[in-house]
């Protein structure tokens, strides 16, 4: 029963295997008696250790949804693919999820390339997007919401909390993307905001792992601090030669994007970042305190991040939509999630924004101690200001398309 790596079937009712790395798929369930639902998450590449968690926290929701008594009367099964890391797999899978598969709904994408190529194709398949990964913000479309956070969300109250804690000037490395590139702005804007500068900003390609030249112009430019935006594995490595050179005792760092990182970097390297996520392992509360009990024990889990938490939201946040809705007709779905739709979870309440197809969300800033996150301060219900300043789908409900948002600096 089992498939190659680059397609992972799995039957929610099986439960995943710990770090969701070898799921399978139970064939005697008649199409008819299943509501199909795709996940497509990087389990194997350089964005892996983002998207194993991702797969785990779906499978969780399913499989809670599922004890409940399913989806209007039946079972939900999950279908994952991974896309390893590589768009064109992004692009097939997605077609192969709406197309052959006929999915209820698909949940996906890491980078924002990844959510752009799939993007279109769905929306013209007419099959519902859910976005769950914190990014740039701009995002226009009826067919897609996005549950994560955006830089009006978490970058706008990061940058005045380090400026006050550490001083003005500020270096920003940033992975060379448009999540990278637009963030990158969205820092210069609130430095200035808040009286500082930004003295430089670097972009790097995903696969870079050579930082020596960087660190030599950061030691030379005598910034207050680093505000890091990178992202992936291969950019792990800026992390462990920073601290190689003993520079993470002379300039402290702050990131938009230091997140499962902390799993796979060591204390002495990473103690002492300060981030700003719409979740944080660290929130003390009940619900929070049984999520991350489940994920660490049943699917072998050690650190859980906004992704991983917001695709968990996001499916309940579909779920309750279509049970609202009565219906898995897309349109009847979208209407129920406009009509104020939110889910009390482990991040706290997500409410969707009918205007954006956003979320308003708690932030929290933490800092990094001992390979787990402490929460310093606590933002409730922030609103996607960024993409509201570019977005109405109450006005214009027939927008497709990313703004890039003009960042005035």
């Amino acid at each position: 029963m089992f498939l190659n790596r680059r397609k992972l079937l799995a039957s929610t009712a099986a439960g995943a295997v710990a770090g969701a790395a070898g799921p399978f798929v139970i064939r005697d369930l008649h199409a008819q008696d299943v509501v199909k639902v795709a996940g497509i998450h990087d389990t194997s590449g350089g964005l892996d250790i983002y998207g194993k968690q991702m797969v785990a926290t779906m499978d969780l929701a399913i499989n809670e949804i599922n004890a409940a008594g399913g989806m209007l009367g039946r079972k939900i099964q999950l279908i994952n693919y991974d896309p390893q890391s590589n768009i064109q797999f992004y692009t097939q899978y997605a077609t192969e999820a709406a197309t052959k598969e006929k999915v209820a709904v698909v949940h996906g994408g890491i980078t924002s390339a990844s959510r752009e190529a799939i993007r279109p194709l769905l929306k013209r398949f007419n099959t519902l997007y859910f976005y769950n990964t914190l990014y740039e913000g701009g995002v226009c479309d009826r067919n897609i919401f996005c549950t994560g956070s955006t830089p009006a969300q978490t970058v706008e109250k990061l940058v005045p909390y380090v400026q006050k804690k550490w001083g003005k000037k500020i270096y920003t490395i940033a992975a060379d993307y448009n999540y990278g590139q637009i963030t990158a702005k969205w820092v210069k804007k609130y430095a200035q905001d808040n009286g500082g500068e930004v003295v430089q900003t670097d972009f790097f390609p995903l696969d870079v792992t050579d930082f020596g030249p960087t660190i030599k112009k950061i030691q030379a430019a005598k910034p207050d601090l680093i505000m890091s935006a990178l992202v992936g594995a291969a950019h792990i490595s800026f992390y462990r030669q920073w601290a190689a050179a003993g520079m993470n005792k002379q300039i402290p760092l702050a990131s938009t994007t230091f997140g499962n990182e902390i799993v796979i970097t060591t204390p002495e390297e990473h103690n002492g970042y300060v981030v700003a996520f719409g979740y944080l392992e660290g929130i003390d509360t009940p619900a929070n305190k049984k999520f991350v009990e489940i994920v660490h024990g049943k699917y072998g889990i050690p650190h859980m991040t906004e992704l991983a938490t917001m695709t968990y939201h996001g499916v309940h946040l579909w779920a309750d939509a279509v049970k609202k809705a009565g219906s898995l007709d897309r349109m009847k779905v979208i209407e129920a999630l406009e009509a104020g739709a939110a889910y009390d979870g482990p991040a706290g309440k997500t409410t969707i924004d009918p205007k954006t197809h956003h979320t308003v969300l708690d932030v929290y800033i933490g800092e990094a101690k001992d390979k787990k996150f402490v929460v310093l301060e606590k933002f409730l219900q922030q609103t996607p200001a960024d993409t509201a300043a570019v977005c109405d789908l109450k006005k214009n409900p027939n927008e497709s398309k990313q703004y890039v948002i003009d960042v005035k600096t």
